[in-house]
């Protein structure tokens, strides 16, 4: 059938900056007097995006998050991405080895990604091609970023792939009406319903050349 596409979510698939995220977070809510288990807030955010973090924090702490939180945490957020983060096992290997065009779909503000993609040495392969949700105004597990990246890089929704690590992206994908590949690298055990799911990005080429063939 062919590929137009392979389209990645970024944290946590390009990008290994999950877990200095999370500690970020844990961090900053410490700060105030919230205690989360790094395990347990990996699990609540993996995938969600900073106004789903801001309501959980707040029903926690049973007030509103100070004035300029946001703006603060992502300060020192951005500052250790940009020295910490190390691109996703495996990934530059596969990234050599696929012969699709390939693009960038985050829930994650564009900002973000220029710091971890950046640093990474990442940036120059998706160059133009990098699309936030902030941005477009849809968040996943809401299929419009998706949607609107094959429609940007004229590419059909069921010839399109998306690479992801969470649920809710994955539920994206397949309400997009395209093929999704679930990486389950870092044990999140996902249920990832509707996709295939592997743990080594290495394999990622050969299971988005099964796709076409199919």
């Amino acid at each position: 059938m062919g590929i137009d596409l392979v389209i990645f979510d970024c944290d946590g698939v390009l990008v290994d900056s999950e877990g200095i995220t999370t500690r970020t977070y844990i961090d900053a809510l410490a700060e105030l007097g919230l205690t989360w288990a790094f395990e347990d807030a990996v699990h609540r955010f993996r995938g969600g995006k900073m106004a789903d973090v801001i309501a959980l924090a707040e029903a926690d702490l049973g007030r509103p998050l100070p004035d300029g939180f946001v703006e603060r945490f992502r300060a020192v957020l951005f500052e250790r991405l940009r020295t910490e983060c190390d691109p996703v096992e495996g990934i530059v290997e596969a990234l050599d080895r696929l012969s699709h065009p390939v693009c960038v779909a985050s829930n994650g503000p564009r900002a973000k990604m220029d710091a971890t993609l950046g640093s990474t040495g990442l940036m120059p392969r998706f160059e133009g091609r990098i699309f936030s949700a902030y941005e477009v105004g849809s968040f996943k597990p809401e299929p419009g970023l998706f949607l609107h990246a094959a429609e940007a890089l004229g590419a059909r929704p069921d010839r399109c792939v998306v690479v992801e690590d969470s649920d809710g992206g994955v539920r994206a994908a397949v309400a997009a009406g395209m093929h999704a590949l679930a990486y389950d690298g870092h044990g999140a055990n996902l249920k990832a319903e509707g996709a295939t799911k592997f743990d080594d990005m290495r394999a990622l080429p050969g299971l988005v050349a099964d796709i076409a063939g199919a």
